[in-house]
C-alpha cells in the first residue's frame, strides 16, 4: 500500500508541474543539471540557465509564440507533448531577419522526468515547415 502511495503522489507531482511547464516554460521546472536537445539540428543546451536563455530567445526574441498542446502524456519518469508552435517571427533566427511572418509549426518534445523536474527534453520541431513559413526556398 505504502508503494501505492508513494508512486501516486509521484505522478502527481509530475503531472501538477508538466501541466505547468507546458503552460509557462518556467525554468523551475527543468533541474538544474538538465539536457535539451533539437534532434533536428543536433544543438544541445546544458543547465536551467542556458536552457531557459534558449527557450525565452525562440519563445520571445526570435518569435513572439507560445506552443498550443494538442495531445500530451504525463507518467512518473516521463512525459510527451504534441502541439503547434503559433506566432510572429520578431528577430532574428537562424541568420534570417525579422520577416513579421505567421508560424504555425508542429512540434513534438518527449521528457525523461526526475522528482517531478525536467531532467532531460528531445525536442522534434519541423525545421522544414518553419524556414518555408519564413520564406526559404528548400
Amino acid at each position: 500500500m505504502e508503494e501505492t502511495l508513494l508512486k501516486s503522489e509521484a505522478l502527481q507531482l509530475a503531472e501538477k508541474n508538466m501541466r505547468a511547464y507546458f503552460a509557462s516554460h518556467d525554468i523551475r521546472y527543468i533541474a538544474d543539471d538538465a539536457v535539451f536537445r533539437n534532434m533536428g539540428t543536433g544543438e544541445t543546451y546544458r543547465g536551467r540557465a542556458e536552457i531557459g536563455a534558449m527557450l525565452h530567445y525562440f519563445y520571445r526574441v526570435a518569435f513572439d509564440a507560445r506552443a498550443d498542446i494538442n495531445s500530451q502524456f504525463i507518467a512518473e519518469e516521463k512525459a510527451m507533448v504534441e502541439g503547434v508552435v503559433r506566432g510572429r517571427h520578431t528577430g532574428e533566427f537562424m541568420g534570417i531577419p525579422a520577416t513579421g511572418k505567421e508560424i504555425n509549426v508542429p512540434i513534438c518534445v518527449t521528457y525523461r522526468l526526475t522528482n517531478g523536474l525536467v531532467q532531460e527534453a528531445r525536442i522534434y520541431i519541423m525545421n522544414n515547415v518553419l524556414l518555408r513559413q519564413l520564406g526559404c526556398r528548400l
